[in-house]
């Protein structure tokens, strides 16, 4: 992938990071459910950056924009209640195809200015070191994590339920977490994951949907993921079957 890819990706996080500030606590813009006033603040930053670099975007808050080779799918603020609450667990996460093949990503959470960044087949890093996931293989030693509540406990060791998908998959890639997946009757888009999903697999993580759709999608679409640190512990999940 073009380095200058990558490079407006970070400037696109990092201008997305100086616009939130003044927007957090101002609420919902009651134009769609769970839209906050700093989605759309975040939003029209992303696409100014990104169309002007001639890409293509698909953004969680305004859906298609531009033409192009490469595609970005974007969530602008992952984690819009805990950005507009002061819940210090927020991110963008950029995601780049290239026709349907993922090869690109980043996720910054905002809050601390953490970047998790991938570039297909050279691996992950976290601020620019390596990272791996972490070899767990045992899930009732595992620290896991869901979007939703689950339904019954499954033996793992300690459970969370953080509020930003993007960095939490990020967490399964540098061995925070174990696993990370949905519960009950929650879901994802594709814009909720993409960018993590290359990140865990670059860091060695694997991930599959419990339904057994195709996760790499830019389309506007639910899936049920599921991302774990070893086949081991993705098989014991996915037996286990939705939570």
């Amino acid at each position: 992938m073009n380095s200058s890819i990558i490079e407006t990706l970070r400037k696109c996080a990092d201008e997305i990071g100086g616009a939130v500030g003044e927007q957090r606590g101002r609420g919902l813009t009651g134009q769609r459910e769970t839209q906050y006033h700093v989605d759309l603040v975040a939003d029209e930053v992303a696409l100014r950056v990104l169309t002007a670099s001639g890409l293509r975007v698909v953004s969680e808050e305004s859906g298609v924009t531009g033409d192009g080779e490469m595609t970005v799918v974007v969530d602008p603020i992952d984690g819009s209640t805990n950005c507009d609450r002061g819940i210090p667990f927020y991110a963008t996460s950029l995601a780049v195809l290239r026709g349907t093949e993922l090869v690109g990503a980043l996720v910054k959470n905002q809050a601390t200015g953490t970047t998790f960044e991938a570039e297909k087949g050279s691996g992950a890093q976290r601020d620019g070191i390596v990272i791996r996931t972490s070899g767990q293989r045992d899930l009732s030693k595992s620290i896991v994590s869901f979007s939703g509540l689950p339904s019954r406990h499954l033996g793992w060791a300690q459970c969370r339920s953080l509020g930003s998908a993007s960095i939490e998959i990020c967490l399964v890639a540098d061995g925070s977490l174990d696993v990370y997946g949905v519960a009950q009757h929650s879901a994802l888009n594709p814009w909720d994951y993409l960018a993590g999903l290359l990140i865990a697999r670059e860091a060695g993580g694997v991930a599959a949907d419990y339904r057994g759709d195709d996760l790499v999608t830019h389309a506007r679409v639910l899936r049920h993921p599921v991302f774990a640190a070893t086949h081991e512990l993705l098989v014991s999940m996915l037996d286990a079957g939705t939570l």
